[in-house]
């Protein structure tokens, strides 16, 4: 007996979308000339602007550049292949930390912070982030003493670090205590710029 087949059904629906929206990406791929190159006699050749042994970029750079625009786990993922080339140094541990601490995972980011500090203790931004992690976590009193380092080691130059003491020093007093702009703490790395994070 023959049974017709119900066309009208939500997964053949939808299996039909799906093989409509491939096809037509594939004619779409067929159709751009920056895709492939012309096929040319001897073979089929890698795409324009692609250049043999071209040396990749610094992932240490690129993961800054996407911390600065919001992008923490790609930040991430970048720092661990900055990792991966260059080794665990501290700019590295320190970038893994901070790009944790935005994607909340405290413990994660206060083990790597404890271990670029152990690395090098004069590293300023380890220093700090570390505070930024342990005030997150409202162990004031640690976070008072490890902003103290940074504010020390930094000479008192940095006025991101010089208002996470204030703050920190601020709460060490009266944790209930409501601040204005108590919600901005400031991550810092090496060379110029920061990044902020925002207090739960």
């Amino acid at each position: 007996m023959y049974l017709r087949q119900d066309t009208s059904s939500p997964k053949l629906v939808l299996r039909r979308v799906m093989l409509a929206s491939l096809a037509l990406a594939v004619l779409t791929a067929c159709n751009d000339p920056n895709t492939l190159s012309p096929l040319k006699e001897g073979g089929i050749y890698a795409p324009t602007g692609v250049k043999a042994n071209a040396p990749s970029e610094d992932g240490l750079i690129v993961g800054h550049r996407l911390m600065a625009s919001g992008e923490y786990e790609l930040a991430l993922r970048a720092y661990l292949r900055a990792a991966g080339d260059r080794g665990l140094d501290v700019d590295v541990m320190s970038a893994i930390g901070s790009a944790n601490l935005k994607l909340g995972r405290l413990g994660q980011a206060e083990k790597i912070l404890r271990r670029a500090v152990k690395a090098d203790e004069t590293f300023v931004p380890a220093w700090n982030n570390l505070g930024v992690v342990l005030m997150e976590q409202r162990n004031f009193g640690e976070a008072e003493r490890v902003f103290h380092t940074a504010f020390a080691l930094d000479s008192g130059q940095s006025a991101e670090i010089r208002d996470n003491l204030r703050l920190a020093l601020a709460k060490l007093k009266n944790p209930d205590t409501i601040l204005e702009n108590e919600n901005d703490f400031t991550l810092v790395r090496r060379g110029t710029g920061d990044y902020l994070i925002l207090a739960r």
